[in-house]
């Protein structure tokens, strides 16, 4: 049987252990991306800034959006579909799918998004505390 000490140490330890890397930045990568994103640019790269954009490719509003996605993140609280809702909506709405999935739900226009956040870590502010993977 180990001593009480022993115990008490490696229940302390990884307590210990996970405080430290979260201070030193180690839990950075689950950190959710920078806020500010410009959800004006990713409108404008997805759907050339249309907010009520319905091409029929299965993708809605000005975030592109699919159905489910809009359904999984509380978007039918707003309307059926993302096109159906304000671009102020789709942004409340977007705003929890990066919280969740980050940026790259976005693959193709996730750049525009990130160029402010690059702006601040060019500034001198450590980028993958800002959600950054360069």
């Amino acid at each position: 049987m180990p001593s009480p000490l022993a115990v008490r140490t490696a229940v302390a330890l990884p307590s210990a252990l996970l405080a430290l890397l979260t201070a030193a930045g180690g839990a950075a990568a689950d950190e959710p991306p920078p806020s500010g994103t410009d959800w004006e640019k990713v409108a404008a790269c997805e759907s050339s800034g249309d907010w009520h954009s319905n091409t029929g490719n299965g993708y809605h509003g000005g975030l592109q959006i699919s159905p489910s996605t809009w359904r999984a993140y509380g978007g039918d609280r707003f309307a059926r579909r993302a096109d159906l809702a304000s671009r102020a909506e789709q942004i409340a709405v977007a705003e929890r799918i990066v919280q969740d999935q980050g940026l790259g739900a976005w693959p193709n226009c996730a750049p525009q998004a990130l160029a402010r956040a690059r702006y601040v870590a060019d500034r001198g502010y450590p980028g993958r505390r800002l959600g950054l993977r360069l």
